[in-house]
């Protein structure tokens, strides 16, 4: 099972992937986890990617590609993966497809989880941040349950910056949905919804 993650910030995708990945034990490839663990193992794409990040600017294309094939070679990606946050737009996804033909694998489903955008702002605007361990909660939630650390709002959960996020994601991500659909193999699922009800109707379009 292959499958290409799709969804505005907020949908709810990196609940889905996580109950895949405990139900298939297929790998959850995260483009901003992979990113990070480069940086901070100091490979040599980590560190062309710390200049960038340093400097402000987006990691260029070729070397996220690069980052995701070699994660996509590892033992626990053989026997399929998701993949969250990658492709971005529609340039990744046609690179994707020819790095995975010369692998010899394909893509089997990109699975869209749809939310209205004022779902989305008062989704994220409304949930607070744990200092310490990263925990998340909905705001009426003032002291960490896991570590007893401070829940704060992060910057990435105010309306304003959240607005943009998801302008940015219109501008460039969305078109990958008229491309997957183009390759009949795009699935939707409305992740409106309770996660338990959002992961049966994945289930099932995923497993017929």
């Amino acid at each position: 099972m292959n499958i290409v993650l799709l969804g505005a910030p907020g949908a709810g995708k990196g609940t889905q992937a996580q109950k895949l990945v405990e139900e298939f034990g297929i790998a959850h490839i995260s483009t901003g986890d992979l990113l990070r663990a480069a940086v901070k193992a100091q490979s040599e794409l980590g560190l062309q990617a710390k200049s960038y990040m340093d400097a402000g600017k987006l990691v260029p294309d070729e070397l996220v590609i690069n980052l995701v094939k070699e994660r996509l070679q590892a033992d626990d990606a053989q026997e399929g993966f998701i993949l969250d946050g990658f492709p971005r737009n529609t340039a990744q996804a046609v690179t994707l497809d020819s790095e995975l033909a010369a692998m010899d694998r394909n893509l089997d489903a990109a699975l869209l989880v749809d939310v209205k955008p004022e779902v989305i702002v008062n989704r994220l605007s409304s949930r607070r941040t744990c200092r310490s361990c990263g925990y998340t909660a909905p705001a009426s939630v003032d002291v960490c349950p896991r570590c007893g650390g401070e829940m704060y709002q992060r910057d990435d959960d105010k309306p304003e910056t959240i607005q943009k996020r998801l302008d940015v994601y219109q501008t460039q991500t969305a078109p990958l949905v008229e491309y997957y659909r183009g390759h009949s193999i795009l699935k939707e699922v409305d992740g409106d919804r309770p996660a338990d009800e959002v992961y049966a109707d994945v289930r099932a379009l995923l497993t017929v």
